[in-house]
């Protein structure tokens, strides 16, 4: 029986740390789903086909070992997909206790609702500061946001403030 995870995310945009915990996962679980979400909560900078785009190509560059698909969701709840695609672990990367706080109640939720586990990866130190909304503010004062994201996104991010 094949070992199928999902790494869900909003991913706007793909940072180190969440490479960090794809390639992890990825060598944990037979199959990898990273899936974009929709999070109504946040105004994204990036539509999510873009998102999905930037994902694809970060993760072919980093040379991933294993099978890792990108997909979106926002057909409902994310453990719908997880039964769709019959994965029984979502996989979360947790910097601080505020993201335990945050991501623990979902975590029993989703339990409750369809019987998927979470599975929380703490990161890389390196990138343990790292977030989507610091990148994205970073990127929106002109600031040089390499150090962050994948090579892929640090083009794309600078070709978007190029007039």
């Amino acid at each position: 029986m094949r070992r199928i995870a999902v790494v869900p995310g909003s991913f706007d945009p793909i940072t180190l740390g969440h490479l960090d915990v794809i390639s992890r996962a990825a060598g944990l679980w037979d199959e990898v789903h990273v899936v974009v979400v929709h999070n109504p909560d946040k105004s994204a900078l990036l539509p999510i086909a873009q998102r999905v785009s930037l994902l694809e190509r970060a993760i072919a560059d980093a040379r991933i070992d294993g099978e890792v698909v990108v997909a979106s969701w926002s057909m409902g709840l994310l453990v719908d997909y997880c039964t769709d695609v019959g994965a029984s672990v979502l996989v979360k990367g947790i910097r601080s206790q505020v993201d335990v706080a945050y991501e623990t109640p979902m975590a029993i939720v989703n339990r409750d609702l369809a019987a998927v586990e979470t599975v929380f990866l703490l990161p890389d130190p390196a990138n343990a500061h790292v977030s989507s909304s610091l990148v994205r503010q970073v990127s929106a004062l002109g600031g040089d946001v390499a150090p962050y994201v994948p090579p892929v996104v640090a083009e794309y991010l600078q070709g978007a403030k190029t007039p």
